[in-house]
């Protein structure tokens, strides 16, 4: 058991980090929800409730779908994309897509490869990009959710307020819809570039999202 705790520890505490942070966000949003329900008038949702409503899925959603985004492009764009002195970027002769012999796929695999990567043809062509398709269908799942949990929101709100609903075709021009979405981007696409750029110049000792300490600035791929 605790080699198994230490071999997993990294992906065990962010686990916990991540149900800890739900939990608490489920509790802080009923509480929220019900005090703008008391302010109007109306009636109070249970806990359980509203972990089944629609405020609370597109609040969820509507993180996830950002997050997954952010390391879509991330693990996409950084194929071809370098950025000189960081280790958040390849070696700058290595951009782009890289051999077979490189990757050990085909011809070039090891005992040890995945047979996924020792197939060849279609099944290892799509092993070779399976990462960024799973990353990209749970983006857009998350993005689908929070659509229509957000139109279902909206349109909540709209009632509330003797309006008419509007169509889920129409909430996808709406400005609720996309403020809610590019709040979102645009932290994810800033926290990204920043990583990549303050990693030339700083350092944080024994990470393998940083340069090792003694590495000059131009060192470029190099991981602690």
């Amino acid at each position: 058991m605790r080699r198994f705790l230490k071999e997993n520890s990294l992906s065990l505490v962010f686990g916990a980090l991540f149900l800890g942070s739900l939990v608490g966000q489920a509790f802080a949003g009923w509480h929220q929800l019900n005090d703008e329900l008391f302010a109007d008038g109306l009636h109070q949702l249970s806990l359980g409730a509203y972990l089944t409503s629609a405020s609370f899925a597109v609040d969820v959603t509507e993180n996830w779908q950002s997050e997954y985004l952010q390391f879509l492009l991330y693990v996409v764009l950084t194929v071809w994309l370098v950025q000189r002195g960081s280790p958040e970027s390849k070696p700058l002769k290595d951009a782009w897509q890289e051999s077979d012999e490189k990757q050990k796929i085909g011809a070039y695999a090891r005992a040890d490869s995945p047979k996924l990567a020792r197939v060849g043809g279609l099944r290892t062509a799509l092993y070779s990009r399976s990462l960024g398709i799973v990353m990209g269908s749970i983006f857009l799942m998350s993005w689908l959710v929070q659509s229509v949990a957000g139109w279902a929101t909206y349109n909540e709100s709209r009632l509330r307020q003797l309006r008419d609903p509007i169509p889920w075709t129409s909430y996808l021009t709406n400005s609720d819809f996309w403020a809610r979405t590019l709040q979102n981007w645009q932290s994810e696409f800033l926290a990204v570039g920043s990583m990549a750029v303050l990693a030339i110049y700083l350092r944080q000792r024994g990470s393998p999202e940083s340069k090792p300490v003694g590495s000059s600035h131009e060192s470029t791929g190099i991981e602690g």
